[in-house]
C-alpha cells in the first residue's frame, strides 16, 4: 500500500529558522531519504513552497484566493511518498521522520479517488 508522510509545520519556524539549522534539518531530511530507499519503501518526496493559491468555485465562477493564508498558522512543507505493507509499518516509518522535532508527521493511505 502507498501512504504519503505529510509534513506539517509552523510557518512562522521555517521562516526564522538560522541557516545553519536549515542546513542540519535539510541534511537530516536527506539521511532519513536515503534510509527510506535503502529499505525499498521510498516512492517520491519533496518539499513544498510556502506560497499558495486555491481555486474555489464560487457560483459556478473559479474564484483564485492567494496565500499563505493568515489564519493559517501551520504549513505543508513536504512530504514522502511510501509503499509499505500495513499502516502500522507507515507509521513506524513515520516516526522515524526528523520533521517530528519541529512539526508533525501525518500519514496518510492514498487510494483511488472513487474508494474515498
Amino acid at each position: 500500500m502507498t501512504y504519503m508522510l505529510l509534513i506539517v509545520e509552523d510557518g512562522e519556524y521555517r521562516r526564522t529558522r538560522p541557516a545553519e539549522a536549515r542546513q542540519e534539518a535539510y541534511d537530516r531530511m536527506m539521511e532519513y531519504g536515503a534510509s527510506l530507499k535503502a529499505r525499498g519503501v521510498f516512492k517520491a518526496s519533496d518539499a513544498l513552497a510556502t506560497a499558495a493559491v486555491r481555486i474555489k468555485a464560487h457560483e459556478g465562477k473559479p474564484r483564485l484566493l492567494d496565500g499563505p493564508f493568515a489564519e493559517a498558522k501551520e504549513i505543508v512543507g513536504g512530504y514522502f511518498l511510501i509503499d509499505c505493507a500495513t499502516l502500522d509499518e507507515a507509521i513506524r516509518l513515520a516516526s522515524e521522520c526528523p520533521a517530528t522535532e519541529w512539526g508533525t508527521v501525518e500519514v496518510r493511505e492514498v487510494m483511488p479517488c472513487f474508494m474515498s
